[in-house]
């Protein structure tokens, strides 16, 4: 008999209220080692909610979330294999992208070295606006502000990942890169992931498991097939 995978990320009867409104309510939700999950839903469906109590950002009502089987509240041990990107409060706008990618490195204790190498990796995404350009981060467009927090967030090689509507702002050639990056990241690391966004193209083309939430609540959870696309396209009209 086989046993089954511990997740790697485990939600337990998470629920988050805003005063007299409720923003998430969650009973049990598991993501597996290596799976790509793909979060949708309309405005205020709860979608940063959840992702902002992954990295305990803020507490919750009721319930916890579990990272390796340990509560992240309060807790540090998940901060060292998980890499997010939410929004551009995530950046440091009066430094360079070169000077926040290496305070970033610095906090992880990454050799110079691999840090160098590690940026290669960022090249074609790059496209060569980011770095040497003798710009602060503030002054980048939101496009090339959201590439630098991503890239962050992908610096550490990191077991989890977070993306928070990663795709609004990039140019098309852009958005092509950046899938490329995270297909390429999956293969190569196992890297688990965790992507919001309301453009369902790019979630059933990434991710094998879309779930979807609305105001609050989990209302699908589908395993990504040739029909997916079509069934939310449905159930969004």
């Amino acid at each position: 008999m086989e046993t089954e995978t511990a997740p790697i990320i485990e939600v337990v009867g998470l629920r988050k209220q805003f005063g007299s409104l409720k923003a998430l309510d969650v009973p049990s939700l598991r993501v597996a080692a290596g799976e790509s999950l793909g979060l949708v839903g309309n405005n205020g469906a709860g979608k940063t909610t959840w992702f902002s109590l992954l990295l305990d950002l803020i507490q919750p009502t009721e319930g916890c979330v579990l990272s390796k089987g340990r509560s992240v509240e309060g807790s540090e041990h998940w901060k060292s294999y998980t890499g997010a990107y939410l929004d551009e409060g995530f950046l440091i706008g009066f430094l360079t992208p070169e000077e926040y990618l290496e305070f970033v490195a610095g906090l992880h204790r990454i050799e110079d070295d691999v840090y160098r190498r590690a940026l290669l990796r960022f090249e074609e995404f790059f496209r060569g606006e980011i770095l040497g350009q003798e710009k602060l981060i503030r002054d980048l467009s939101k496009g090339n502000q959201k590439k630098v927090g991503i890239a962050a967030a992908l610096l550490t090689e990191p077991e989890v990942v977070i993306l928070d509507e990663p795709f609004p702002n990039l140019d098309p050639t852009s958005v092509n890169r950046l899938k490329e990056l995270i297909q390429s990241t999956r293969a190569e690391r196992g890297s688990t992931f965790l992507i919001s966004s309301h453009n369902l193209n790019h979630v059933t083309d990434l991710c094998e498991r879309i779930v979807v939430l609305e105001k609050g609540r989990l209302v699908g959870d589908l395993k990504t097939g040739t029909e997916t696309l079509r069934e939310l396209e449905a159930y969004f009209l």
